[in-house]
């Protein structure tokens, strides 16, 4: 296969990577010139590894005692436990000057605001000492019911400076999807947007904040700001013992900005699972672990340099937010936008990544199928000089996708797709620098995570399709699931489908190049036949189809055996007629297998998702079989699983 874009000799000189490997060759006195013999390095000897990690990136912490205890148990191994350090002291204490930029924000209005490293210095000083007046300490949850702006940077680095927990979710959540996440974490503090706006529609946030002081007796205090739509006809926010005080109030003063010194293991975050299948989880990530592990990604695996402007879309209610968040500890300038990425068109994004020369732009691979499919060429109406990275995560990246990156908005780029999750709020797979890009596949395992693919049996595979596993503890497992305290769920979760393994829920194929291909979730993989089939191989193909513009692939039980049933959305004013039909599945059989080829292919209006953008197919799966669809409130738009009850092209 010929490669979509080869690094240079110059840039493979200049990588933060190529850095590493000096780095390793001068202190340990080791050969190491290439990604392979670094990613070997990096499991097999992980403990002088992830030593070398905090020392080239210039953590700032104590490292006391081991750097990992109990190696071999998978789960229960620990790193750093006697070490200690602080994430927001990470993000803040550089020597990033006052004077530069640390923050542009935007709106979907355009509405262009950016903070200094001064001046989030000050705030985050500022909201600490709020938090503290408020009776807020080590080890008490805050909440943040918050949109993409500055304000839910500001108060997560606050929290996070005094040993707190931050937890988020989007305002584009419904009460009931909120209070199954934060009911369970029971914050003493919650910080909430008073309005949002989305796709130009005002929205008055006031009776979902009362709602949530209401049904969160946990909380005994509430900042709140006044968000995208100051605007709009907002009531009052109350509840009787809540204290209620203005964000502007919370930021006012001249604080000294202080770090509480908190074990490298202790919570920092709190993520949640989807919820599509139950009860979300409440994933409690550490400091530390999030912390090291972002910044080598971000170092060496974007190749961030300090002051780079790093814009990734995204919601707060997704673990990309984190991601983003975290590059401020690289000294990156990150650019955060609230609303809808289509507002002014497809033109939206690239307008503002021309006008502040972006160098990272991360995405879902769903937004450049829809900048595709719209027949945008960003390269011939944006200059796009400082670019240098695209990522793309939340599905996978189709093979068009890489040739329409490369061919209409820039040649010269990293395209990284990447690949990891809630679960380790970070990536298994994901992009290298110093490596070339060949279209569909993710360019390598992460350094120090021992990524592997198996078979049904937990025997490595390569060239074959299997089930994403991580052989050896890594520093950013999760500490824990918020109230499992017996370990008994977190285990379930993770590691009885093979023993000694992490086993994170994908179906992938390691190939012949040591890359890897997603083909989906493995729990929404279709067996025809008792074939097992990725449902990201059919969509590849269907939505190469002009008129496609989004597709939906479940198995449905017949006879003892289970036929596939494709669902689709179309352009406007287009019904699915026996000629397309005809077209999808000849495109399906021609460049897959007869295997892959629905038996049904069915019109819908629209599919579900999450609130972070991702397809449910299992949501579908459940209501075609006549089967409740747990935890519906984790859905953004649970009325499209209306379009699949009972629909007459599926009915048996």
């Amino acid at each position: 296969m010929t490669a979509l874009w080869t690094p240079t000799p110059e840039r493979i000189a200049n990588a933060g990577i190529t850095d590493l490997m000096a780095h390793f060759n001068a202190k340990l006195g080791r050969s190491i010139h290439d990604y392979d013999g670094l990613h070997k390095f990096s499991i097999h000897e992980p403990e002088s590894f992830w030593d070398g990690v905090w020392e080239h990136t210039q953590l700032i912490g104590s490292r006391n005692g081991p750097t990992l205890s109990d190696r071999n148990s998978m789960p229960g191994a620990k790193f750093y436990p006697e070490s200690t350090l602080n994430f927001a002291e990470n993000c803040l204490a550089h020597d990033a000057p006052d004077s530069h930029v640390a923050v542009i924000s935007y709106t979907e209005a355009g509405e262009r605001t950016e903070f200094s490293w001064g001046e989030l210095r000050q705030h985050v000083a500022n909201f600490r000492n709020t938090l503290q007046s408020l009776g807020i300490r080590k080890d008490d949850v805050v909440a943040g019911f918050v949109s993409n702006g500055p304000e839910a940077v500001v108060a997560s680095l606050a929290t996070l400076s005094l040993g707190a927990i931050w937890t988020s979710c989007s305002p584009d959540f419904g009460v009931q999807g909120v209070l199954d996440r934060f009911g369970q974490t029971k914050p003493k503090a919650l910080v909430a947007a008073h309005t949002t706006c989305y796709n130009k529609k005002a929205i008055d946030l006031t009776e979902r904040v009362n709602g949530l002081l209401i049904e969160l007796p946990s909380v005994t205090s509430a900042i709140i700001f006044e968000g995208a739509c100051p605007d709009a006809q907002t009531g009052p926010i109350k509840r009787p013992g809540c204290k209620v005080v203005a964000y502007d109030d919370a930021i006012a003063g001249g604080h000294t900005l202080e770090f509480e010194q908190t074990p490298f293991n202790h919570p920092g975050f709190i993520l949640y699972s989807s919820g599509t299948t139950g009860v979300p989880k409440c994933i409690v990530h550490s400091q530390g672990g999030a912390l090291i592990q972002l910044v080598k990604e971000h170092q060496y695996h974007v190749d961030i340099k300090p002051f780079d402007r790093v814009f990734y879309y995204t919601t707060c209610g997704w673990m990309m937010w984190n991601w983003l968040l975290a590059s401020l500890a690289s000294k990156a300038t990150i650019v955060t936008y609230d609303g809808s990425p289509f507002v002014r068109g497809a033109k939206t994004l690239w307008e503002l990544c021309e006008h502040d020369d972006w160098h990272v732009f991360g995405t879902s691979a769903k937004f450049i199928a829809a900048i595709d499919k719209h027949g945008y060429k960003p390269s011939e109406e944006h200059a796009l000089t400082s670019l240098k990275a695209i990522l793309s995560t939340g599905s996978p990246l189709a093979h068009e996708s890489f040739e329409y990156v490369y061919r209409d908005i820039k040649q010269d780029l990293l395209l990284g797709s990447i690949s990891g999750g809630t679960d380790i709020v970070s990536c298994f797979c994901l992009s290298c620098p110093i490596r070339p890009v060949y279209r569909g596949e993710l360019q390598c395992a992460g350094l120090g995570l021992a990524v592997d693919v198996v078979n049904e049996s937990g025997q490595s595979v390569t060239a074959e399709k299997g089930e994403l596993v991580c052989r050896q503890p890594f520093p950013v497992m999760p500490v824990e699931f918020f109230g499992d305290t017996d370990g008994s769920k977190y285990r379930a979760a993770y590691f009885e489908r093979f023993e000694g393994m992490w086993a994170h829920g994908d179906f992938a194929e390691h190939t012949e190049r040591d890359g890897f291909i997603i083909y989906g979730r493995a729990d929404a993989t279709l067996n025809p036949g008792g074939v097992r089939i990725g449902t990201a191989e059919i969509y590849r193909q269907v939505e190469a189809i002009p008129d496609v513009l989004e597709s939906l692939a479940i198995g449905q039980s017949v006879n003892d055996d289970v036929r596939v049933v494709l669902f689709v959305v179309l352009r406007e004013g287009l019904t699915l007629d026996d000629e397309l039909r005809k077209q999808i599945k000849s495109q399906i059989r021609d460049n897959t297998t007869p295997r892959h080829v629905p038996e049904v292919i069915a019109q819908v209006p629209d599919l579900p998702r999450t609130v972070s953008g991702k397809i449910v197919e299992l949501a579908v799966r459940n209501v075609v079989h006549g089967e409740i669809v747990k935890n519906i409130e984790a859905l953004a738009n649970p009325d499209a699983l209306d379009y699949f009850k009972d629909h007459p092209d599926v009915r048996l």
